[in-house]
């Protein structure tokens, strides 16, 4: 009897071991996608330790790929996935273990994250973390002191694409990917060529010194010069394209990804369930900050004709 009583301890334990975890903003396809992951052991996907439980619907008036799909997806978590919807997020917070910032649109995410920040929950941010620079480094202020963990991280950067071409030797990086731009976001590479943006620092790291730009309505092409002489250059194309990347080596080493690499959000998913676990990020929030400093010089050297322009 008592073995059995130990046992269902264990088992009551094990049933409370999953984090609960809540949405703010259902106008991205991500709120499906990560609920799926972690809500569905059935999917060849899932990853354990954690429950989406929660979410606010939030939403943007003004822009056409939020307003069109809010509504969509909160009804498809609330009936298909029996995720409950609650009116603000405060009360989001108070149901709660973290949080998955979805909001498509980056110019809200400064003032969605300050009830998260005041009721000291972690928080992933999905990109762009910003719409600007500023907005950025405030919550990063903001999340510093009030002793909140936060991160926040493109996909791309934990996907087969970059890990094959992580080599200690690199000397330069060409990244490539889709780059539309959207009307109402001051730093126009942060609405989608962030993700390549993303992926040229998790090859290069940090250390950009300045940024010029040559705008075309077809593509952007983005050069940064590193303290230490590299070059990591960004091709964003318009409307969209496909991703990838050639990293240059010492000896004329060159490698370039494969296109035939599967992308998967799992990955991603992994790290967000470990990082609510730990409260650790999975690497420096100083790289998104000093990823939102290139954008903002790009920004600049667009705006002076593709003139150099160093960071902030």
């Amino acid at each position: 009897m008592k073995s059995s009583f130990v046992l269902l301890l264990i088992g009551c334990a094990c049933a409370r071991a999953d984090l609960r975890l809540g949405i703010i903003g259902t106008d991205t396809s991500h709120v499906i996608a990560f609920t799926k992951i972690l809500n569905d052991p059935a999917s060849p996907d899932y990853v354990p330790g954690a429950r989406v439980v929660a979410a606010y619907k939030g939403g943007s008036p003004d822009v056409e790929s939020s307003y069109k799909r809010v509504d969509k997806f909160a009804e498809e978590l609330r009936t298909k996935w029996k995720i409950e919807l609650v009116s603000d997020i405060s009360a989001l917070c108070r149901k709660v273990d973290g949080v998955l910032l979805e909001s498509v649109d980056g110019r809200v995410h400064l003032e969605q994250v300050k009830p998260v920040i005041a009721a000291g929950k972690p928080v992933f941010i999905d990109k762009p973390l910003a719409a600007s620079l500023e907005d950025a480094r405030e919550i990063a202020r903001l999340a510093k002191q009030a002793g909140v963990p936060w991160f926040s991280a493109s996909d791309l950067r934990f996907t087969e694409l970059a890990a094959s071409l992580k080599f200690p030797d690199i000397t330069g990086v060409l990244t490539w990917g889709p780059g539309p731009l959207e009307p109402h976001h001051y730093l126009d590479l942060s609405w989608y060529a962030v993700h390549e943006v993303e992926l040229l620092y998790t090859l290069m790291g940090r250390g950009c010194a300045e940024v010029s730009r040559i705008y075309t309505p077809d593509a952007d092409v983005i050069v940064g010069k590193w303290k230490d002489g590299r070059l990591g250059t960004v091709r964003a194309l318009r409307p969209y394209g496909k991703f990838g990347a050639v990293v240059f080596r010492p000896d004329e080493k060159v490698n370039q990804s494969d296109p035939k690499l599967t992308d998967s959000y799992r990955p991603l998913v992994v790290e967000i369930v470990k990082f609510f676990e730990t409260r650790q990020p999975p690497f420096p929030n100083e790289d998104t900050l000093e990823m939102f400093a290139f954008m903002d010089a790009a920004q600049r050297s667009k705006e002076a004709g593709g003139a150099p322009v160093k960071l902030r």
